[in-house]
């Protein structure tokens, strides 16, 4: 088969090459799944550059999430068969940039079928990062104000989705004209423009001066610091991640001052310490996407030879919304 291979870390064009390797086969547990799509997540440019907590050994296929099909299944395999279309988060070293990549069984969740594959191989990593922010280490709630930052991209844009759907009013945040559109393509009620306004003064303008009730962050930086100046009484930062670089220090007199919390949401450890919580979540959007609630809105469709520059370009966050590459 054919796959993206890292040998040795590096920029993404550089670290990233496409070579004929042996089909996988199903271990214990595990699914081989024929991939109809891998989308780009930032996790993929940091495993090229070996900055991603963690470290598979070398040499490796990326790709940390998919949509396919099930052609083999190990031994005591239950829950999928052969021909069952998934969705899915592979394992090392048989990621989802290839013709082919290995699932545990765990990690393997039914495909909607309002969905097409591009579409639900979008719906893991991003929606279930904002549905246990949004719903699980806060609850937000109809008619609240929600302050998306960074939402133009993965997990941004499925925040603004499921805030829309859980009945707030939000605000995105964007840098440059382009992922503008594109946010106001995926429902936002007011869309801001960094590099031309100054979000905090849209937030105060909007809800009247109280300040939006939750802040949804993966930026970090600037952009948590400039949320406290705009964040309602009784209101909720989200940490998600840091992408702008740069590690925030809360001024925790500032959170007592203002009675506001600070939320921290590290998706990963639900998969180590409550599974059955993210089955509940998935099967929760399902139930959004089948009814038009939700849906990956896909900016780029390219093929499995595009994988290294897609991925360079968001890297060097030269792209708008969501990229899937397609055998």
């Amino acid at each position: 088969m054919k796959a993206w291979r890292i040998h040795e870390v590096g920029e993404p064009k550089e670290a990233l090459q496409l070579v004929d390797v042996p089909d996988p086969e199903a271990g214990p547990g595990r699914l081989v799944v024929r991939v109809a799509a891998t989308p780009a997540n930032f996790p993929d440019v940091l495993l090229c550059r070996g900055q991603y907590q963690m470290k598979p050994e070398l040499p490796f296929t990326p790709g940390v999430e998919l949509a396919g099909t099930v052609v083999a299944v190990g031994e005591g395999v239950t829950r999928f068969a052969v021909g069952d279309r998934i969705i899915g988060n592979p394992e090392f070293p048989f990621g989802g940039f290839a013709e082919l990549a290995v699932v545990p069984e765990e990690d393997a969740y039914r495909a909607p079928a309002s969905l097409d594959d591009a579409e639900a191989s979008a719906l893991s990593i991003g929606y279930q990062t904002s549905w246990f922010a949004l719903h699980r280490r806060t609850q937000l709630r109809a008619g609240e104000t929600l302050l998306v930052h960074a939402a133009a991209g993965g997990v941004g844009s499925a925040a603004v989705q499921l805030g829309k759907a859980a009945g707030a009013t939000v605000i995105g945040v964007v840098g440059g004209a382009e992922k503008a559109d594109y946010c106001r393509a995926l429902g936002a009620d007011v869309v801001v423009d960094r590099h031309r306004e100054d979000f905090v003064d849209v937030v105060k303008d909007v809800t009247a001066g109280r300040g939006a009730d939750v802040v949804y962050d993966p930026v970090g930086g600037d952009s948590y610091s400039r949320s406290t100046k705009c964040i309602a009484f009784e209101g909720r930062i989200l940490v998600i991640g840091f992408a702008g670089g740069t590690i925030p220090q809360p001024a925790l007199n500032h959170a007592l001052i203002k009675n506001y919390s600070i939320i921290g949401l590290h998706w990963g450890l639900y998969r180590q310490y409550n599974r059955a919580a993210i089955e509940a979540c998935h099967e929760e959007l399902c139930r959004l996407a089948d009814d038009g609630a939700i849906r990956p809105l896909i900016s780029e469709r390219l093929s499995l030879d595009d994988v290294a520059d897609g991925v360079a370009r968001l890297g060097d966050g030269h792209t708008v919304g969501r990229l899937v590459f397609q055998p």
